[in-house]
């Protein structure tokens, strides 16, 4: 059944500390936001209005890139000045006048919620016959949170924040989430209902409940495990919903046939794919875009972003892998090596100490320890192109534009210019010259200056 999702991201989100507006703060490399608007896509909602504040042009500017990259129909709604989480949904009404079904209600700072949670709150009202429903969690400490009052039929009569609650609703466990889906036009027609609090002078959207009880509605709940109602208001939350989703995330990698060798010290991210047989050793970070294809083996503190890696490969230790990196089958990459924007062919390999950008690296290349491709000369980059089998030796820099032919040669300590053909052996090296006891004459006239 299809909805419409609200996603209120109006909140300053001054607790943050930041610049950054608190949506497009990244959890596993992926805007808070994101994971919001991918879980109500993958339960079906037909499309989203997401709120935002007066001042936020950065979140309004996200969300229209988004809807070009294939999302769901995406709109933004501007509450201002900033009035509650009511008065945050009415801001939606006119993008949403004349719908019908059903809207949810959520919040772009409750990243884990999950598609299975907006799938269990349109299930209450589509086979259990409510006009509203509440997502609830069993907390293990309810301090603090808002309770969900029940019946003897199990469904909602009120919900009771921690300030009005007396000893008997404290022990309740039953919490509120603060995302709802409601029958519409219900839903606006309740908001019209419902007045400003005296104090705060706010709508809060808990209000209708009681409303919609006092008026014959019926109103349901759906429970959710706790850590998928998690709300980030600062970064010890950010960290703690972190920690939720790389467990999440490595358990995912292992129980689809990557070996993990200890789990808690590897770093992935939301889009991280793993192929069978991929072994990753301890303390390595894969940053966003990066595929890792069958029986490749990542080793110890490599740091992958951006980068496709084929299968057999064996990576590190102390590798970087930039975006742009597209490695064939069987590549080896060593210590203290880093490509960017780079593609090497089969069983192509650079061991150590090395930088490898803009290039094009053939297939059963071999690349020399202190090799750099020069691809930059302050104003524009330029490619360089190796062919297959080809061997650079050591200490090489090849200044782009430049390409070396298959099984060509390069001399260890070259610095190469021009292009060379294939089969070519080319050795650049100054030449040497020696000066009998010159190095006691240097030291006797360096001492006869102190």
């Amino acid at each position: 059944m299809t909805f419409t999702a609200i996603i209120l991201a109006a909140g300053k989100g001054t607790r943050m500390r930041s610049n950054l507006p608190k949506p497009l703060h990244r959890l596993a490399g992926k805007p808070l936001l994101d994971w919001v608007l991918d879980s109500v896509s993958a339960a079906g909602a037909k499309d989203g209005v997401v709120v935002v504040g007066a001042d936020g042009s950065q979140v309004s500017d996200y969300t229209k890139s988004l809807a070009k990259d294939g999302h769901i129909p995406l709109f933004t709604a501007i509450q201002d000045p900033p009035m509650g989480t009511g008065h945050a949904v009415e801001a939606a009404k006119d993008l949403l006048h004349g719908h019908d079904g059903i809207a949810i209600v959520a919040f772009a700072d409750t990243p884990l919620i999950s598609a299975d949670c907006f799938d269990a709150l349109i299930a209450s009202i589509r086979d259990d016959g409510h006009d509203l429903c509440c997502l609830g969690f069993m907390a293990e400490d309810p301090t603090g949170y808002g309770r969900l009052i029940t019946d003897a039929q199990g469904r909602v009569t009120a919900i009771i924040e921690e300030k009005e609650t007396d000893a008997t609703n404290k022990a309740i466990r039953l919490c509120n989430s603060g995302l709802m889906a409601v029958k519409m036009p219900l839903l606006f027609n309740l908001l019209d209902q419902i007045g400003f609090n005296q104090k705060t002078n706010e709508k809060f959207l808990t209000d209708i409940v009681a409303l919609a009880h006092q008026t014959g509605r019926s109103i349901g709940y759906a429970e959710a495990n706790e850590d998928d109602v998690l709300g980030i208001n600062s970064r010890v939350d950010l960290a703690r919903a972190e920690s939720i989703v790389q467990h999440r995330l490595r358990h995912r990698a292992m129980m689809n046939g990557a070996t993990l060798i200890a789990p808690e010290t590897v770093f992935l991210s939301a889009d991280t794919m793993l192929a069978e047989d991929v072994i990753i050793h301890p303390n390595v970070v894969i940053g966003p875009g990066v595929s890792i294809g069958n029986g490749a083996e990542i080793k110890s503190f490599s740091h992958i972003e951006g980068a496709v890696i084929g299968p057999c490969s064996v990576i590190g230790p102390y590798a970087r892998l930039r975006p742009g990196t597209v490695l064939e089958d069987g590549v080896k990459i060593g210590n203290f090596v880093e490509t960017k924007n780079i593609t090497m062919g089969a069983m192509a390999k650079a061991n150590h100490l090395t930088y490898l950008g803009d290039a094009e690296i053939g297939s059963g290349a071999n690349i020399g320890a202190g090799t750099i491709t020069c691809n930059y000369n302050g104003f524009r980059k330029a490619m360089t192109r190796i062919g297959a089998e080809a061997f650079i030796g050591s200490n090489t820099a090849l200044v782009a534009p430049v390409e070396i032919g298959n099984r060509a040669m390069i001399g260890a300590g070259s610095t190469i210019t021009a292009n060379v053909g294939d089969d070519d052996l080319v050795v650049v090296r100054a030449t040497a010259q020696t000066l009998e006891q010159g190095a006691a004459a240097y030291r006797k006239r360096e001492e006869e200056k102190t």
